[in-house]
């Protein structure tokens, strides 16, 4: 694979301030396809001073020039959508028609609304005998997760240029490919030099040195809850704004009056895409006892066709591959009953785990708690809608979650799910509404205008 040995600060590529390198491992195959610069401390301070020197002139730049540059962004990423998909495919492992549709052509157009959006948003308004102006926060630190490499990079990246920020970049160290194709379209665009900033490297060095450093102003941090409290801790000393999407543990709740066998197929489905690795999957599988059984036969028949090493794809790493499988241990010992998959290799080579799913999974069992990030179902039943609710908010996340019935019953029971996103009898995702947490799935808000909103400070002036 292609690969930059440098790192891109200030509008160019740049040696490293260490030789050390990070291998970027081909999940599927095991092998090392690429190395990417180790950043230190000293290559984050370089970036952040070239984002700094960047952001006045960038943040006075007109909202509809910043517009033209997202524009020409989402272009130069859609001239490469090919190798994007390809670049995916080989370092997350996503099979190549998720990384075509999901992983490339999202992020194409989440740039582009960011681009109607830097057009058309009221960065001025009247209120009263006030101008209320909204403008930059600042210098934006973006530190983004593997599972959705290039998404994640747009929803962060997109919305501060359209905000006119400054921007450094550590993506993930298991998929830094997609980020450097990222930072040449972002160069072919003609952003300004300094506006977008990349550093490669490990989030326990260069991560943790981007988030601590006085000269940035926001984090938006994509990750683990228990990265994001330490992040939260290391931004809150220096009163430092920060925008955090956690961890999930969605409920899938299926009422009687619901079409049972497209429920719970479309509920299968939404775990095993991108193997499970989705922060906001439909992990618990929530059925009422009178349709318990048949529900669960539907499962184990609808798992079946996701067939590992072609619907489903490994996971990113060996750590993520044994954590899950320790999970679904986890669940044997703690009684749940295996209905599909188990904690066997399905195959000899590649970090691939047995798409699986559970009955008699009960609220409190780790598998209906904790966070498993793979492709595993668990399946609780209930007995009345108070019940089912009770079930679907006795988690520590609230990020998003499905309903599925009458949709009068639907939305009233929605309503009270203690979570941020929820689809109604299988609503498609809309990249324009609001995405992010309650509780400890986090902070903040990504996509759209309030994506935007994340981005921008206030200041008002009274005549």
């Amino acid at each position: 694979m292609k690969a930059h040995d440098a790192m891109y600060i200030g509008g160019e590529w740049r040696p490293a301030a260490s030789t050390e390198t990070v291998p970027v491992v081909d999940p599927a195959t095991e092998q090392v396809v690429a190395r990417v610069p180790a950043g230190t401390a000293e290559d984050v301070d370089a970036a952040v001073r070239a984002a700094r020197a960047a952001l006045p002139g960038w943040a006075a730049t007109p909202p509809a020039e910043r517009a033209a540059r997202l524009a020409a962004l989402r272009d130069a990423l859609a001239a490469r959508a090919e190798e994007i998909a390809a670049t995916v495919t080989t370092e997350l492992g996503a099979p190549p028609q998720l990384a075509a549709a999901v992983h490339t052509k999202l992020p194409i157009a989440v740039a582009g609304s960011y681009a109607e959006l830097a057009a058309t948003h009221p960065f001025e308004e009247k209120v009263g005998n006030s101008t209320v102006y909204s403008e930059p926060v600042g210098v934006v630190a973006a530190i983004t997760p593997w599972n959705y490499p290039l998404h994640q990079i747009v929803a962060k990246v997109a919305p501060a240029l359209a905000a006119g920020c400054t921007i450094v970049l550590k993506p993930a160290e298991d998929t830094p490919l997609t980020a450097q194709l990222f930072a040449e379209a972002v160069h072919e665009a003609g952003v300004p030099a300094g506006v977008f900033n990349l550093v490669t490297g490990l989030g326990t060095v260069a991560g943790q040195a981007l988030a601590e450093h006085p000269g940035v102003d926001l984090v938006s941090f994509t990750g683990s809850t228990a990265v994001g409290r330490k992040i939260g801790a290391l931004a809150g000393g220096a009163v430092k704004r920060v925008a955090l999407e956690l961890g999930g543990k969605s409920a899938n709740v299926i009422l009687p009056s619901a079409d049972l066998g497209r429920a719970v197929a479309v509920g299968v489905a939404n775990v095993m895409s991108n193997s499970g690795q989705t922060c906001s999957a439909w992990t618990r599988m929530l059925v009422h006892a009178d349709q318990y059984e048949e529900a669960v036969g539907l499962a184990a028949a609808a798992v079946a066709k996701y067939v590992p090493g072609e619907r489903v794809g490994p996971l990113v790493n060996a750590r993520q591959r044994d954590r899950v499988r320790g999970y679904i241990e986890k669940g044997l010992a703690e009684g749940a009953r295996l209905v599909a998959g188990g904690p066997d290799a399905p195959r000899d080579t590649g970090y691939y785990v047995s798409p699986t799913v559970f009955a008699d999974v009960t609220p409190d069992m780790t598998i209906a708690q904790e966070e498993i990030f793979g492709p595993v179902v668990s399946i609780i039943r209930y007995e009345d809608e108070a019940d089912a609710l009770a079930i679907a908010n006795g988690t520590v996340y609230g990020l998003a979650g499905a309903v599925w019935g009458d949709p009068d019953e639907a939305v009233a029971f929605a309503r009270r799910m203690e979570t941020g996103q929820v689809d109604i009898n299988g609503g498609r995702f809309n990249p324009l509404a609001p995405f992010g947490g309650w509780k400890q799935s986090g902070v903040g808000r990504e996509l759209g205008t309030h994506g935007l909103a994340e981005y921008l400070q206030t200041r008002s002036l009274q005549f």
